[in-house]
C-alpha cells in the first residue's frame, strides 16, 4: 500500500489534494489541526472515490505534536512508509510591517516554514532508505513576488522554496524528488477575505484559480512520470507572476 501524508488535508487546497492523491491509489493521511467536521467530510470524499484513508490531528507548528503523531503511526505501520507528503498547511496573519506584532510574525513563520522542518525531517529518512519518495511544498507567489501585508506570509514561503531548493539537490540520487507548488489567488477559506472582484482585474486569466487546478500540479509531481523533476517552483496563478 502507498501512503501519502497531506498537512493541512481537510479543506481547500488540501482537500483538492487528498482526493487527487486518492483517485491515483493512495491511501492518505489527511491531517488537520482543529476541524475534525471538515476532515471527516474529506475522509468520506476519499472513500467515495475508492480508496481509503485516515485522519491525523496535529498542530504542524508544534515540533513535539508532529514527532508524537508520525511516531505511533510509523509503530503501527511497521515495514511501510510514507512515501508522498504535501506540506499544504498555512495560515495568514496580514498586517504592514509597521504595526506587525510578533505573535503575527512567529506564528506565521512557524506554521508555514517550521513546519517543513519538522514534518519533512521526520520522514526523510524511510523516503531514502527506501530509495523512493516525494515532496511537495504549498508555496506561494507571495513566497515568489512578495504581496504588501504580507511580509511575514511572504518570508515564511519564500524560505519553503530555498528549502525545496537544496534539499532537492540532497536527496536526487535517492529517487526522493523535492518539489514546489505556487499558487496565486485560489478560491478558499483563506483568500474569502480578498476583494475578488478588484483582484482579478490584475490576473491575466481574468479569474481566481479553483483548488483543483492547484491539486493537478501536485498529483503529477507526486507520480512516478515526473521522477526528473525536481528543485522545481511551479506556477499555478494564471499568468499573474512568471
Amino acid at each position: 500500500m502507498n501512503f501519502a501524508l497531506v498537512t493541512g488535508g481537510s479543506r481547500g487546497i488540501g482537500r483538492a489534494v487528498s482526493l487527487n492523491l486518492a483517485e491515483m491509489g493512495f491511501y492518505i493521511l489527511v491531517n488537520y489541526r482543529n476541524n475534525l467536521a471538515e476532515a471527516e467530510t474529506t475522509l468520506a470524499l476519499i472513500r467515495e472515490k475508492g480508496s481509503d484513508g485516515e485522519l491525523m490531528p496535529f498542530d504542524v507548528a508544534s515540533q513535539e505534536e508532529v514527532e508524537r503523531a508520525l511516531g505511533k503511526w510509523q509503530t503501527a505501520h511497521e515495514g511501510e512508509y510514507i512515501s508522498v507528503v504535501v506540506n499544504n498547511a498555512g495560515i495568514r496573519k496580514d498586517a504592514l510591517l509597521m504595526w506587525m506584532k510578533n505573535e503575527e510574525w512567529n506564528e506565521v513563520i512557524n506554521t508555514n516554514l517550521h513546519s517543513f522542518l519538522y514534518v519533512t525531517r521526520f520522514l526523510l529518512k524511510d523516503m531514502l532508505l527506501k530509495r523512493w519518495g516525494r515532496i511537495i511544498n504549498v508555496v506561494s507567489l507571495s513566497g515568489l513576488k512578495g504581496l504588501p501585508g504580507q511580509a511575514n506570509y511572504s518570508a515564511a514561503k519564500a524560505g519553503v522554496i530555498g528549502a525545496t531548493k537544496a534539499l532537492a539537490q540532497e536527496v536526487a540520487k535517492k529517487n526522493v524528488t523535492v518539489n514546489a507548488v505556487a499558487p496565486g489567488f485560489i478560491k478558499t477559506d483563506m483568500t474569502s477575505d480578498l476583494d475578488e472582484g478588484q483582484l482579478k482585474t490584475m490576473i491575466p486569466a481574468g479569474r481566481f484559480g479553483n483548488p483543483e487546478e492547484v491539486a493537478a500540479v501536485v498529483s503529477f509531481l507526486a507520480s512516478r512520470q515526473a521522477s526528473y523533476v525536481t528543485g522545481a517552483v511551479i506556477n499555478v496563478n494564471g499568468g499573474l507572476y512568471t
